[in-house]
């Protein structure tokens, strides 16, 4: 039975208000304390770790909860990743997103949520990721 696509896009909408809502009252919009948390070396700003603690709180429990249940609420079955080989693709791309993230202190749901604040830092963030993703696609990832 297919869900209505007006349920989806509704969740989807409120889904995304409280992801950016949390990502702005945790400080993860802020780049330097981005950076301050990723520096374990220097002036190393432990705060965010409980951002993440409670990140991988809320992502264990709903992965729980989502094995018990037979199919999503608004689709009719889970999407889930079928691959799990650890490649090289996989290690060099983790490692451009780590570095990428501890350089400019963003990753890509913060920077879309940063947008709000105008600030052209996270502008050209977003254009770079843009055009990574455009250059991945076209020329990296094979045809099928």
């Amino acid at each position: 039975m297919t869900k209505p696509a007006g349920s989806r896009m509704i969740a989807a909408l409120v889904s995304g208000l409280v992801f950016g809502l949390g990502l702005s009252l945790s400080g993860m919009l802020d780049p330097a304390r981005v950076r301050g948390f990723l520096d374990i070396t220097g002036a190393w700003d432990p705060s965010l770790a409980f951002v993440l603690g409670g990140a991988v709180a809320v992502a264990a429990l709903g992965t729980l909860l989502a094995k018990r249940m037979a199919a999503p609420m608004l689709d009719d079955r889970f999407h889930l990743p079928e691959g799990r080989l650890i490649d090289s693709r996989l290690i060099v791309g983790s490692a451009i997103f780590g570095i990428g993230w501890g350089i400019g202190g963003l990753c890509p749901g913060p920077a879309l949520a940063s947008l709000s604040l105008g600030l052209p830092a996270t502008v050209w963030f977003v254009v770079a990721m843009l055009a990574g993703m455009i250059v991945h696609d076209r020329f990296v990832v094979p045809r099928t």
